[in-house]
């Protein structure tokens, strides 16, 4: 299976830029992360710019529950009439706009700043439609892939492996100055054991949530 990548980058804070990916599929698209909502209709106009439309969006797949990857999930789920699908350990930080939620415990002064900028606000939040667990098959959407349940960057964070070779690996890695894993890890022997069960794998091309994508042979740790 051969697809076409589509990533649609946002200024989050500073000179810091977040990703999702639309992917066209045959008879469709399939949307990877969402983006914060400041930037909702910048994405949407990125989105309906290569042709996806209400009705044609076959699913919207959340690597994790972060405001940057989750906070339009919502808005497009009722735009597109599209369902959305994530792992069940990460839906309390969409379903109560807690990042934290599924995280180990922070120092509740960094709890209590991160959550007053960075949260979901109510009308953003949502209960998603499909969990996703370890191995999920997205072939009855169209998409020839996988989810990989890899925690280290939150609890539920999940990868999508597609079948010529694509991972699309939210935050558990990234490629701001070089591929390497991604700075924000909430669990550093999970997010490890999560790398290690990658190097398993035949991946080609990983797309990250930050950063530009990268063949996974220049990873560096």
């Amino acid at each position: 299976m051969s697809v076409e990548i589509k990533t649609i980058s946002q200024r989050y804070i500073f000179n810091n830029y977040v990703n999702c990916y639309l992917v066209k599929i045959d008879g469709g698209y399939i949307l990877i992360d969402t983006g914060t909502p400041n930037k909702c209709k910048l994405i949407e106009k990125e989105i309906e710019s290569a042709g996806c439309r209400p009705g044609n969006l076959k699913l919207i797949i959340l690597t994790h529950g972060d405001l940057d990857h989750a906070g339009n999930a919502a808005y497009f789920r009722k735009r597109f009439a599209a369902k959305i699908a994530m792992h069940p350990d990460d839906v309390g930080m969409v379903e109560y706009g807690d990042m934290f939620f599924s995280r180990k415990n922070p120092n509740f002064m960094v709890k209590a700043i991160a959550n007053l900028f960075f949260s979901l606000k109510e009308t953003d939040r949502f209960v998603p439609d499909l969990h996703v667990e370890d191995g999920y098959d997205f072939s009855e959407f169209g998409f020839e892939a996988k989810a990989l349940h890899l925690p280290g960057h939150t609890r539920g964070s999940v990868e999508i492996f597609t079948s010529d070779g694509n991972l699309f690996c939210g935050d558990l890695l990234g490629n701001i100055t070089k591929p390497t894993r991604f700075s924000l890890i909430d669990d550093s022997a999970a997010a490890n054991a999560s790398i290690e069960k990658l190097k398993s794998l035949k991946i080609s091309m990983v797309y990250p949530g930050h950063g530009k994508p990268f063949p996974m042979s220049s990873l560096t740790e």
